[in-house]
């Protein structure tokens, strides 16, 4: 008879849950306008979070496709960073071997390449990211080949022993669509800091899910580490190291060991390399693996992560305002239900159950949202020639993200209006009365609660927005426009003359109007600097000095302004141009034509240069670096690898700049045989892939800002026109005793326009404890700056403003002889 009973019970609450889903679904159709506002900002915010989780899961959560990943570490030294010497960590690792396994992994890189039998030089290259890793990883990480054999320690035990490679799952299918006659060919990779390239015979595929160790990056080929062609060199910090511990043992055991080590060997390398003796040794989990773009994106993904939960709470305040006025007008309905029978539970279950219902439309919005904008969101990480491959597989952890996210949604909106409805008082209801001190109560902390996280979200996507703007306007010292650079590469080093040969041919390209030398392009990221020089044969300098070898007519084509003396000549090997800064550093603004420097003295280039001209100063590396002194200097040996600068006519400069790409690639082979272009970037586009995160922060930062906006004015919309109508008595009685339109529209909108104020003051408050959090993030723009603050206040105040509008105006057009009548 019990389990009778209880099946009867359980029966029973199945169908007043059919039957307030019935009514909920009515409930929503009866106010379309208002359900669908709801669903569709809800749908908005869940998406928002659940894409944003999704790139979060991707880059920092998953764990690498290997046996224990929570086994694997990676070691690094405290202010040297990421990279290790091979030549080290081969000491490292003989140091640990019966205590963990250190695998190294090189820095993965877009490397040219040729798939050959017998290479020619008239084959086509590709490019392809190529890892130099211990031929033990494969082994030590539990993975097998999909095809053929993985790499084992055999094939990493002498340099340059061991030419093979082994490609991944995804590489293989992309470029060999599964063939598994892949087996039986030869790769030509080109050695990236050295002359020609190296064979590699294929000797099989990875298994399908490992891509390498590296989160935004996908290796393709892996070939041993000890076919790298700076292997042996001391200074050639190019590998990660990872440890991986076996079962049992303890992270701080095999860290204390690692440390005693690494401090052994840098007492033995104390003479040569001092600015080692007080490294230490840092060993950090690497489970998810380890990347430049955890680095490089944590902290913005974070920056957005918390901006997306803040319009997620902004909208659920909105919705759970929405349902507290509906509810407040169902409350002589509730009372009815009270009164004949129906218990406080029930009615917060057909409360809860509408919300239910809205949450669960709301999220499958909000999957498609995210199943679209999370791929957005990548493709704009890196710039289009490099770039992010993230795996954004919906797998466990976002599916339980997305369920656990929607019930809680559901408790945030849904809680509030299903206590009230709860709580109704049937006696009061019935009479059409409602206590005046908590009407509007609850509505009104809400709209405090949107008013400061809105306040937040402005706050954060104003100072975005302004540090992406000075980024982009930011004077780089010449046009960029029309400007390309050719990255060339030749099989043997080649004089100076044969490369100003090559520039010389292009300029008589049709659309050229001037092209150049140099060793790089300014602004792509590579540098280089002296620690020193000495100034007119005195004493070192304490300041190292930025360098970059130019042939003579590379400052016209940059088009930098020479604003004293002359250009380089032909040549001419011990002269050089400054720039301004290098004139204000070490000569104290005095005429530094026909003086002389010494780079490095003593040091490997120990050449003493004479100032032939002052250019004017542009930025080096990157945009974000300040202007330092700077030497343009004329090439001194033969050299394989260039970059030849082009102006195009400013009669091209209308079409894409890389629109004569592939003539002018043809153009350099005709000019001399054997010199070949790797890559083609424009100026332009060196600069926007320096101001990826930024533009990506500004763009997320201003879409959130404006959703957050609207959210914002749709909730004091909301509640004033409930106010409006809660107080229709009030407002025709005092109409009608002569109130002016002016008093009732200050009284309709005083109490919203206090919350609001109080609301931004306590944004504010978090604004300042939460300010330097994002300092990082920020390029010229300080949190504390009045326009900073400024613009939050004044958007609020405008939203607020035209959100009163139409409950305002339907007040003061209330007919007090109608609504008289009616009550």
């Amino acid at each position: 008879m019990a389990k009778v009973f209880r099946g009867e019970r359980l029966i029973r609450y199945i169908d007043s849950l059919r039957a307030d889903a019935v009514f909920g679904w009515r409930q929503l159709n009866k106010h379309k306008a208002t359900s669908a506002a709801a669903i569709l900002s809800l749908g908005l915010a869940i998406g928002a979070c659940t894409a944003a989780f999704r790139l979060m899961e991707a880059l920092f959560l998953r764990p690498l496709p290997i046996s224990d990943p929570q086994r694997l570490y990676v070691v690094s030294r405290a202010g040297a960073g990421d990279g290790w010497e091979h030549l080290r960590f081969r000491k490292m690792r003989a140091a640990m071997k019966d205590q963990a396994d250190l695998i190294a992994v090189s820095f993965p890189e877009q490397t040219d390449l040729t798939y050959v039998s017998d290479p020619r030089p008239d084959q086509e290259m590709e490019k392809a990211y190529v890892q130099y890793v211990s031929g033990w990883m494969f082994r030590s990480f539990g993975l097998r080949p999909a095809l053929g054999r993985l790499l084992t320690e055999d094939d990493d035990l002498e340099p340059g022993a061991n030419p093979v490679a082994v490609l991944s799952y995804d590489y293989w299918m992309r470029r060999f669509r599964g063939d598994p006659k892949v087996l039986a060919s030869t790769v030509a990779i080109a050695r990236k800091y050295g002359v020609g390239s190296d064979l590699f015979d294929i000797v099989g595929v990875a298994g399908k899910a490992f891509t390498g160790t590296e989160p935004g990056t996908e290796t393709e080929v892996f070939v041993p580490a000890m076919m790298h062609p700076l292997v042996n060199l001391s200074v050639a910090s190019l590998f990660r190291v990872f440890v991986r511990l076996p079962a049992g043992v303890a992270p701080g055991a095999v860290h204390d060991h690692l440390d005693a080590v690494l401090h052994a060997l840098n007492q033995q390398d104390g003479k040569t390399f001092s600015y080692r003796q007080n490294q230490a040794l840092l060993m950090e989990p690497a489970a998810s693996g380890v990347s430049g773009m955890q680095k490089n994106y944590g902290q913005a993904l974070t920056a957005l992560g918390v901006l997306v939960v803040l319009v997620l709470l902004i909208a659920c305040a909105n919705v759970a305002n929405l349902l507290s006025a509906q509810a407040a007008a169902r409350a002589r309905e509730m009372a009815l239900r009270v009164s004949i029978g129906a218990g406080r539970a029930r009615l917060m279950q057909l409360v809860l159950v509408e919300s239910v219902m809205l949450a669960f439309m709301a999220a499958a919005i909000g999957w498609i949202v995210a199943w679209q904008s999370a791929p957005f969101v990548v493709a704009r990480i890196n710039p289009p020639d490099n770039p992010a491959r993230l795996s954004l597989a919906a797998d466990w952890r976002v599916l339980g993200f997305g369920l656990a996210l929607t019930f809680a949604v559901t408790l945030l909106f849904g809680l509030a209006p299903a206590l009230r409805a709860s709580a109704v008082q049937p006696a009061s209801a019935l009479r059409g009365g409602e206590n005046p001190r908590s009407r509007g109560r609850l509505m009104h902390v809400l709209i405090a609660v949107q008013a400061g996280f809105c306040f937040l979200v402005l706050f954060v996507s104003g100072l975005f927005v302004a540090t992406f703007d000075r980024l982009t306007h930011q004077p780089v010292g010449f046009p960029v426009d029309g400007l390309l650079a050719l990255y060339t590469v030749t099989p043997q080093d080649q004089p100076p003359s044969a490369w100003e040969q090559v520039a010389e041919h292009l300029q008589s390209v049709p659309g050229v109007e001037s092209a150049a030398v140099s060793d790089w392009p300014l602004l792509d990221g590579n540098g280089y600097r002296l620690n020193s020089v000495s100034i007119q044969g005195g004493p070192p300098t304490d300041e190292a000095v930025r360098f970059l070898i130019v042939s003579p007519g590379w400052i016209e084509t940059m088009k930098i302004p020479l604003i004293e003396g002359r250009d380089l000549r032909v040549n001419e090997t011990e002269a050089a141009i400054v720039n301004r800064e290098f004139v204000r550093e070490y000569f104290h603004g005095e005429d530094p034509i026909g003086k002389s420097f010494e780079a490095e003295p003593g040091g490997q280039w120990g050449h003493r240069f004479q100032i032939v001209g002052v250019a004017g100063d542009t930025r080096y590396r990157t945009v974000r670096d300040p202007i330092l002194p700077l030497a343009f200097i004329p090439y001194q040996l033969p050299w394989h690898v260039e970059s030849l600068i082009v102006r195009l006519s400013p009669s091209n400069k209308s079409a894409s700049p890389l629109a004569l790409a592939s003539i002018l690639r043809e153009e350099v082979s005709r000019a001399r045989p054997g010199f070949r272009v790797t890559t083609i970037r424009s100026q332009e586009g060196m600069l926007q892939a320096q101001t990826v995160r930024e533009r990506l922060l500004a763009t997320l930062g201003l879409f959130f800002a404006v959703v957050a906006l609207l959210l914002a004015g749709v909730g004091f919309y909301g509640v004033l026109d409930y106010s409006v109508v809660q107080r229709r008595r009030e407002i025709g009685i005092r109409m009608a005793l002569g109130a002016q339109a002016g008093d009732i529209a200050r009284r309709v909108t005083f109490d919203i326009i206090v919350w609001v104020f109080a609301g931004s003051l306590a944004g504010l408050v978090l604004v300042i404890g939460l300010a330097r959090y994002v300092e990082s993030l920020l390029y010229q723009v300080k949190a504390t700056d009045l326009s900073a603050l400024a613009a939050p206040a004044f958007a609020l105040i405008a939203a607020a403003i035209l959100a009163a509008l139409p409950p305002v105006i339907r007040a003061i057009h209330i007919d007090p002889a109608r609504v008289l009548r009616s009550q």
